[in-house]
């Protein structure tokens, strides 16, 4: 039984009228004429008696009934069918890392459902090392992160860059200072993030130019709490400049000085999927429009 033919019929019937049909739907009327023989035919039944009033039989009166959800059903899928083809609608996996996750990504996120609301977006959150992984793996369609350790299979595309800052307590000795200098920091208690962490490998690149890590760390495992076991007096810490737009009490920052005091941001993706089609490609081309 042809879509087609079943919105005809329905359309005869709302109508009252074979030449009224034929205008709606833009037909000539030999072709609704045609049309409705051909369901007859088929169905092996008479739907619609000929006269100067159409009437539907019996037959006639069962299909209309039935066959309306039915059409609505079938438009509605075919709708369904051309978003997902134009990238207006779909279901999407995103990995972040923070404090991207917690501090950017949000307000963005926000505009582009806004513009786009029929995409949903599930937000994974994870190291660098480990969305890779999960993007080899095919758990999620795109991340945003650090730049990670490339190989064949993956591709990253820069976006940002995020600054660091010094955070210590408000009476530090540092405190003094308008710019911290790295080897400054190996003289006083660290607060570092763990070993998977790529702010903790910048770190150590950092303090490995300034003369090696200081003997006394402490290891918090969140990038967002390490604020407050600064607040705490526990020591100083290097954190992404836009985790301390809002200082916690007691704590005050000062820019660091080097070259290598920031970390490149951006989408990773498998190399095979370069272009991202579909929805992926919308929000692909979304992200680097507002964070780049």
């Amino acid at each position: 039984m042809d879509l087609k033919m079943l919105k005809t019929f329905q359309t005869i019937v709302q109508h009252g009228s074979f030449i009224r049909a034929a205008e709606e739907m833009n037909y000539a009327q030999s072709t609704v004429t045609m049309q409705m023989q051909k369901l007859e035919s088929d169905l092996g039944v008479q739907l619609i008696e000929r006269g100067k009033k159409i009437r539907l039989t019996e037959a006639g009166r069962l299909l209309y009934e039935q066959s309306l959800p039915i059409v609505r059903d079938m438009e509605r899928v075919q709708q369904h069918m051309s978003e997902l083809q134009w990238g207006m609608a779909g279901s999407l996996r995103l990995g972040v890392t923070e404090p991207t996750a917690s501090y950017r990504l949000p307000a963005v996120l926000k505009k582009f459902l806004t513009l786009y609301p029929k995409i949903r977006i599930a937000v994974e959150f994870g190291s660098t090392p480990a969305l890779s992984e999960r993007l080899l793996q095919g758990d999620i369609d795109l991340a945003l992160c650090s730049a990670p350790d490339l190989g064949a299979e993956l591709y990253f595309e820069p976006l940002f860059k995020e600054p660091f800052l010094v955070l210590m307590p408000e009476d530090h000795p540092l405190a003094k200072q308008e710019v911290v200098e790295p080897d400054q920091i190996r003289e006083y208690p660290l607060l570092i993030t763990s070993t998977t962490c790529p702010y903790r490998r910048k770190l150590e690149m950092v303090m490995q130019d300034a003369g090696g890590m200081p003997l006394n760390t402490m290891e918090i495992g969140s990038m967002t709490a390490l604020k407050y076991y600064v607040a705490g007096g526990l020591g100083v810490a290097l954190v992404p400049k836009i985790t301390v737009d809002s200082l916690p009490e007691g704590t005050t920052a000062r820019a660091i000085s080097g070259e290598l005091i920031e970390m490149t941001f951006g989408l990773l993706c498998k190399t095979s999927e370069v272009p991202l089609k579909l929805a992926g490609a919308k929000l692909y081309q979304f992200l680097k429009q507002e964070l780049r």
